[in-house]
Formats: structure tokens, C-alpha cells, sequence
């Protein structure tokens, strides 16, 4: 019988992390998370500006944040990126690579960031006798795809405005998430990705932020947002205040 010292091992070690990023329900057995540490591994910590994977290489592996942040993007024939999202503590990255066994995108560090990397065709084996799991990696696709097409409807708004008051909403809830302080964000990401992300000018952003402060809704100094009248950025993002 496993005793509760070696659990306590194990749940320090990058397979347990990862079942809790993939908030799994607590009763899994001993055998089971010696199973999944199996297919898990802690990588070198990545600088920032590194890059996890390359756009277009082989797909072999599902990655979970485990502290930093990175940036997604793709790059035109013509060298033209846009990016497609900023990843947190918690998020499971490379999911694009299930669709056709290849990265549809490049996924870079915007800071030292730790990951940990789950093989696939390991961890495939896993999820055969793990239902739970499979059960809940469903629910992680279905969750990016909707997140997929939320930026899509998104990056439709008319109003230069609102789209950046709905950026910064959906970070304050992702930050609720990790347990951080929701009105406190330190934006790891630049001011050019931002604009890149939401279809803006680098010059509109800038004025918008400024534009947000001197109507009390927001304190900016560089990267760091501090909200202020959340009901105001609420207000601002009309419709738009769900929590992808």
C-alpha cells in the first residue's frame, strides 16, 4: 500500500501539476498519477523571447504553463505575423497539433517561463484508463475552440474602444482565476502585441489606454493596469463581459 509520503512526492512532481491543470476530481489513486508522471516531464526553463515550438513543426507533445507567459502567432508567406493569444499559468498549449499533426503556430515565451511537457503518444496511452482525463482534454478543445472564435467575433467590433476594454476584462477574470488580483495586472505582453491581437494600430492602442486613465477607469505605468472602476470597464465593454 502507498503510503502518504510517497503521494506527497508525488503530487510535487509535473504529472500531478498537470491533472490539476486539468482540474481533474481528486480521487485518483497512487497508480494512476505514477501513471500519468510517466508521460510528463519538466523542460528547461524557457528566456524570454524562446520559443516552445515552431510553426508547421510535427506535433508530439501538449504542454501545460506552469509559471510565465507566452504569446502565439502565425507568419504569413510575406513574413506578416498576427498573433492569436497570450497563454497563462494553467493553460494547455499545442492543441492546433491534434488537427493535422503539425503546430499551426509558433508559441513564444513573452518572459522566463517554466512549462511542462505531456507526450502525446504516451499520454494517449493514459487517457485509455483514465476516463476522467479523456473527459477532461475534451473539455480543454472545446474551451480553445471556443476561445478561437470569441476572439473572431471579437476582432468584428466596430468599436476600437470596446475591444480593448474586453481584452483587459478577460485578463482581470484570468486573473481571478489563478488567484491573483483581478483589479492588479502586470501585462507581460507589449503594447505593439496588443494592438497586433486586437486589429489596432499601435497608435490607437496607446491612445485608448491613455483615453481609459483620464476618465478614471484605468492607472497605467508601462505594464502595469490598475483597474479602477471596474463598473466603467464593465460599462465599456458593453455585451461583451464573459469570461474566455
Amino acid at each position: 500500500m502507498t503510503s502518504d509520503l510517497d503521494l506527497d512526492e508525488l503530487r510535487r512532481n509535473c504529472g500531478y501539476c498537470a491533472i490539476h491543470d486539468f482540474r481533474l476530481p481528486a480521487g485518483l489513486s497512487a497508480g494512476d498519477l505514477q501513471t500519468l508522471n510517466a508521460t510528463a516531464r519538466d523542460m528547461l526553463p524557457l528566456d524570454r523571447g524562446q520559443t516552445l515550438f515552431p510553426q508547421g513543426r510535427q506535433f508530439g507533445a501538449l504542454y501545460v504553463v506552469r509559471a510565465g507567459s507566452l504569446k502565439t502567432f502565425v507568419e504569413g508567406s510575406e513574413g506578416d505575423v498576427q498573433i492569436l493569444g497570450f497563454h497563462l499559468p494553467g493553460d494547455i498549449m499545442g492543441i492546433g497539433g491534434l488537427i493535422n499533426e503539425h503546430y499551426p503556430c509558433t508559441a513564444q515565451a513573452l518572459e522566463r517561463t517554466s512549462v511542462c511537457e505531456l507526450r502525446y503518444a504516451q499520454l494517449q496511452e493514459v487517457i485509455a484508463n483514465l476516463p476522467a482525463l479523456n473527459h477532461q482534454l475534451m473539455r480543454v478543445i472545446s474551451g480553445a475552440l471556443v476561445d478561437e472564435q470569441s476572439h473572431l467575433v471579437l476582432m468584428g467590433k466596430q468599436q476600437a474602444q470596446r475591444r480593448l476594454a474586453v481584452f483587459i476584462r478577460r485578463m482581470s477574470d484570468r486573473y481571478a482565476r489563478l488567484s491573483r488580483d483581478p483589479l492588479a495586472l502586470n501585462l507581460p505582453m507589449s503594447r505593439e502585441d496588443i494592438a497586433n491581437y486586437l486589429g489596432l494600430a499601435l497608435e490607437t492602442v496607446s491612445r485608448l489606454f491613455g483615453k481609459m486613465e483620464s476618465a478614471g477607469v484605468l492607472s497605467v505605468n508601462r505594464k502595469s493596469v490598475q483597474i479602477l472602476r471596474r463598473d466603467l470597464l464593465d460599462q465599456l465593454c458593453g455585451g461583451d463581459i464573459d469570461k474566455t
